[in-house]
């Protein structure tokens, strides 16, 4: 059974950062694309930050303060979020593709955590 724990959330003022993890198990973590979306009140889930062996994709609004990592021997992946923006509020979810990029689409992703909340303070 495929699983996916988010960890990390909270408060935190703006401009300050956070760390979210995610642990995987019941699938070959290394094999897949692994990525992090988000979705605010009233808003549709939207593409973070994702990462596979080819390479990683960002969103642009999260260029140059969200980075991403992973661990395979750990079967984790990693978002260290930087100046954080009242904006950036939302849950974030963490979720698993097959597919051997980076893909940016909700559809792309076969498996999903059950999200962590992040609140960003102005």
């Amino acid at each position: 059974q495929v699983q996916l724990v988010e960890s990390g959330g909270g408060l935190v003022p703006a401009g300050g950062s956070l760390s979210l993890s995610c642990a995987a198990s019941g699938y070959i973590f290394s094999s897949y694309a692994m990525g992090w979306f988000r979705q605010a009140p009233g808003k549709e889930r939207e593409f973070v930050i994702a990462v596979s062996w080819s390479g990683t994709n960002y969103a642009d609004s999260v260029k140059g303060r969200f980075t991403i990592s992973r661990d395979n021997a750990k079967n984790t992946v990693y978002l260290q979020m930087n100046s954080l923006k009242p904006e950036d509020t939302a849950v974030y979810y963490c979720a698993a593709s097959r597919r051997s990029v980076a893909p940016m689409a909700v559809g792309a992703y076969e498996y999903w955590g059950q999200g962590t909340q992040v609140t960003v303070s102005s």
